[in-house]
């Protein structure tokens, strides 16, 4: 997780100091890192992962679910990441139900409208393609869909994603763009969350997870959190642990939170900082 940490540091350190629609923060614009599967699963170690949330959100999104009670049930909680934006004063005038939260990324995913009425599953179509067409340059799947912005609870942070199968190593990578990265908070779970997906598209469709890129666009640190920063960056990191998937799990719509397991993870306490929403 070096690649993360320098990128924080570089920020605390260079960053421009700005206000925003919900703090100070301050930031550098497009950032990249970069992560390789050999090295062993890309979860942060200077603080704790809550894992369990990044897989209960990925499944939920693969479901192409918009509905925070399928995610409280996926998670066993009685609250989630997305339940202040289901109940947030300026959407629920909007949710069709309570707990709806419009067409989010799991809806964009895998029930795409398109202006002819076409309903387009990008996530089926481009495990079709790596599997038939691995050497395809649009093997690309978009959360940002500018005429339905107004229909989300919250507009897509980590909009667009593209693999880049190799055929002759079979081994599979995957690029992520990200409009607005919240480093401390938000930053860990996207990595291992989109390590995840790899991980999971690499098996369905007979390839090795390589590579995880992240182009992290308007990279922020909010200034409420410089002391905790400050505190990870001190720590020194433990070996990263491994993702162990079911390995009978042959279909993408087939997992189970089950089926996903990080083995021999180890982290620092977790640092508390205050929640910005």
């Amino acid at each position: 997780m070096q690649a993360y940490l320098e990128v924080m540091d570089r920020i605390m350190k260079e960053g421009v100091d700005r206000e925003g629609r919900n703090g100070t923060t301050r930031a550098l614009f497009a950032q990249q890192i970069r992560f390789d599967f050999k090295d062993g699963f890309p979860a942060v170690t200077t603080k704790k992962l809550a894992f369990k949330a990044v897989k209960s959100e990925l499944l939920w999104f693969l479901e192409g679910s918009n509905d925070d009670n399928r995610l409280k049930e996926l998670n066993g909680s009685e609250r989630t990441i997305w339940t202040d934006n289901a109940e947030a004063d300026y959407w629920t005038p909007k949710a069709k139900f309570s707990g709806d939260l419009g067409r989010i990324y799991g809806v964009q995913w895998r029930t795409w409208q398109a202006p002819n009425g076409k309903v387009v599953d990008q996530i089926a179509t481009i495990i079709d393609k790596i599997k038939n067409n691995p050497t395809d340059r649009r093997l690309v799947v978009s959360a940002w869909n500018p005429g339905e912005l107004d229909q989300m609870a919250l507009p897509p942070c980590h909009m667009l994603f593209q693999f880049f199968p190799n055929p002759g190593t079979k081994e599979l990578s995957i690029h992520m763009i990200q409009r607005s990265c919240d480093m401390f908070l938000g930053v860990p779970f996207n990595i291992a969350s989109y390590a995840l997906l790899l991980a999971m598209v690499a098996q369905v469709t007979g390839y090795k997870p390589k590579e995880v890129v992240l182009s992290l666009n308007d990279a922020h640190i909010y200034h409420d959190h410089f002391d905790a920063v400050r505190e990870q960056l001190s720590r020194t990191s433990y070996p990263l642990p491994t993702l162990k998937l079911n390995p009978a799990v042959t279909d993408i719509n087939g997992f189970t939170m089950d089926d996903i397991e990080l083995v021999n993870y180890q982290s620092h306490p977790a640092i508390k900082a205050k929640m910005i929403v």
